[in-house]
């Protein structure tokens, strides 16, 4: 899967493909979830705004640090060496979705508040199956589709390139 066009190839290209995906998700998946939660308002919309660049450290830190480890840990388990892109593409994505709307369900009222309670814990059912739903909808959708389209054109583009230096 390495080879494979539609993801990175380099770890230029690995940062590349996280900015994409995360810096769509945040600005999406935030606000879609805390105007589910507190009703959809120019107001929220704009606290939305204001927290928007800590969750997004928090989520590639969390990428980063704790779902790819778990998720690289789950994959094998699942996946076959028979198994297609499109397969391991969506374990991928709802595992890594998994693990990062269960920890954002309990970090981002911590963050959007700005403190510490147990409130996330005590309805933390409930908002997490609200939050999976939207994230998972929103990576299959949107999110992933669009960073794995601009590396296939940053490969095709460095296919181009290298062909017209080996003439």
């Amino acid at each position: 899967m390495y080879r494979e066009d539609r993801l990175p190839q380099s770890p230029k290209e690995g940062i590349i493909f996280m900015l994409i995906i995360s810096i769509i998700s945040v600005n999406i998946i935030a606000p879609i979830i805390m105007m589910l939660d507190q009703g959809f308002n120019i107001g929220n919309y704009l606290e939305t705004l204001r927290i928007i660049p800590f969750i997004w450290v928090i989520i590639v830190l969390l990428v980063n640090l704790v779902a790819e480890p778990i998720v690289n840990k789950v994959m094998p388990i699942f996946i076959a060496k028979t198994d297609g892109f499109n397969a391991r593409i969506l374990l991928n994505t709802f595992l890594t979705v998994t693990v990062l709307s269960v920890s954002m369900s309990i970090i981002g009222p911590w963050v959007g508040t700005g403190k510490i309670s147990i409130d996330p814990f005590q309805y933390f059912f409930h908002n997490w199956f609200r939050n999976f739903g939207v994230a998972i909808w929103i990576e299959l959708l949107v999110a992933q589709p669009i960073a794995r389209f601009v590396m296939k054109r940053l490969h095709s583009k460095q296919a181009r390139k290298a062909k017209v230096v080996n003439l």
